[in-house]
């Protein structure tokens, strides 16, 4: 196995003072430390630093500066979604206020189909561990998750009680490492299996979300579909003037 990559100095830098803002040292309104003092602090040269700065920026947290001192214009407590309640509904959903629940549909061990092999960057018919399972908001049945993982995060799986929690959280004590997500959204309508496990008319709207997961060292760990019922999730963005956002739009005409 490849050695894991170690985080680099910016998103050290990053890190530290997403820490900072989310436990309330730095609140909306105040002022981030200057360039000079984060590269003293942080024993760094500049590039670090401002890369640091500029993805704090990306997830609508601090201003831009352009050449005075960074404000904060959030805590990143609202709703704002981070890495670890992207990954996690269980996560997410605690983070909202609500209580997380899950129902097993099916767990199994099989060899990998040719979508999902693709997904995953492996040849078809190798092993893969799938699991589904209707995620529940305080009881209530509000998204199905289709989540297939490679075999080595997989055997994992196969010995945890799906029914019982957090997948993600599991995994993540038996030491398997998530780095990176890609996500893409579109619309669908519900099958009759799907609304028949959300307890809704068939054809009715849902928001299907596709997560790949990956490690540090780039490898997939996880490819996974979501589908939320379409009339209970709100999705929103920050935009700061001058900067870019990690969310992407195609059309498919």
């Amino acid at each position: 196995m490849a050695p894991l990559r170690r985080p680099q100095q910016h998103e050290k830098i990053a890190e530290y003072l997403r820490k900072e803002i989310r436990d309330g040292t730095y609140e909306p309104g105040d002022t981030l430390p200057s360039e000079a003092e984060l590269c003293a602090q942080f024993d760094s040269s500049r590039g670090p630093v401002r890369q640091a700065m500029s993805t704090l920026r990306s997830e609508g947290l601090i201003s831009s500066g352009r050449g005075r001192r960074s404000i904060v214009l959030d805590t990143g407590d609202n709703n704002a979604a981070s890495f670890e309640t992207v990954l996690s509904t269980s996560q997410w959903l605690k983070k909202l206020g609500y209580e997380p629940g899950q129902r097993t549909e099916w767990i199994t061990r099989r060899p990998a189909d040719e979508e999902i092999a693709e997904k995953l960057e492996l040849e078809s018919d190798d092993p893969i561990v799938s699991v589904e399972r209707v995620r529940l908001a305080d009881g209530t049945p509000f998204m199905i998750e289709n989540v297939s993982f490679r075999i080595e995060a997989g055997v994992h799986v196969l010995g945890f009680d799906t029914s019982s929690g957090s997948i993600h959280s599991h995994l993540a004590r038996q030491g398997v490492k998530f780095d990176t997500i890609r996500r893409s959204l579109r619309l669908r309508e519900a099958s009759e299996d799907d609304a028949e496990k959300l307890g809704v008319t068939p054809g009715s709207p849902l928001l299907q979300t596709l997560l790949h997961v990956y490690d540090q060292n780039g490898v997939p760990v996880e490819f996974a579909d979501y589908r939320y019922l379409g009339d209970v999730l709100s999705l929103g963005t920050t935009h700061i003037n001058g900067t870019s956002i990690p969310l992407w739009g195609s059309l498919d005409i």
